[in-house]
């Protein structure tokens, strides 16, 4: 008898042993989760994230944005900081028909991607688990160029064809973006350019986003393009 009750006192103290370590664990988790995240936001702040898609996010992608498949763990750290703070977050597709002036066999200058309904249109898995997204930008719908999550262009054009996306953040009181996704010379530079004349403060969060051309012109050309704005870029290492 005397062994059976200190057997089973010892497995009372490991019981309550590992149910303290795993609370600790668990409030180290939440802070770590928080301190991951590589910008503050608060309710007057949205994420915006760029075109996750598996035609650009994926090996398998008909346009593959190489290192676009790193990008679901540090975008989903920013999900998870900006949630807990409030903010909005918003996710934008490419959502094309399968015929457009946009692509190349129609006289564009991009291979086919990110045909409404196409697993290449999807969102890449694993990003945004808990769908605390409360928005999504769908751009290129009837065959425009849609590079930016504020506005689109007819191929060819100059006329700025509005996706409804501003409006939508002023009425939610929003005063500050961080974009971040793919890719970071067309689509990220894109919707930051466009938040910026649109007149919301705006930051780039460099080391979250991925770029199709990343020679030292091109990178160079798309800085100067941020500094010029008044962008703020976070997380490139000089």
């Amino acid at each position: 008898t005397c062994s059976n009750a200190s057997a089973q006192a010892a497995d009372n103290w490991w019981s309550e042993h590992l149910r303290r370590a795993l609370q600790r664990w668990s409030r180290g988790a939440r802070t770590y989760a928080r301190a991951v995240s590589a910008t503050e936001y608060d309710a007057s702040t949205a994420l915006i994230v760029v075109d996750m898609q598996n035609d650009f996010g994926h090996p398998d992608g008909t346009l593959f944005v190489e290192g676009g498949d790193q990008l679901v763990e540090p975008i989903n750290n920013e999900i998870s900081g900006a949630a807990q703070a409030g903010a909005v977050i918003v996710v934008t597709q490419d959502w094309h028909p399968p015929t457009t002036p946009h692509f190349i066999d129609d006289g564009g200058v991009w291979p086919t991607h990110c045909v409404a309904g196409t697993w290449g249109a999807e969102l890449i898995d694993g990003l945004d688990p808990d769908s605390r997204a409360s928005a999504v930008i769908r751009k290129g719908t009837k065959g425009e160029d849609g590079y930016s999550a504020f506005s689109m262009r007819q191929p060819g054009g100059d006329v700025d064809i509005p996706t409804g996306l501003a409006g939508l953040l002023r009425e939610r009181g929003i005063k500050r973006v961080v974009v971040c996704g793919i890719a970071t010379d067309v689509c990220v530079s894109a919707t930051a350019l466009s938040a910026t004349k649109a007149g919301f403060d705006t930051t780039v969060l460099w080391g979250a986003s991925r770029p199709v051309h990343a020679d030292s012109a091109t990178t160079a050309q798309v800085l100067d393009g941020f500094t010029d704005a008044a962008v703020t870029v976070i997380g490139r290492s000089a």
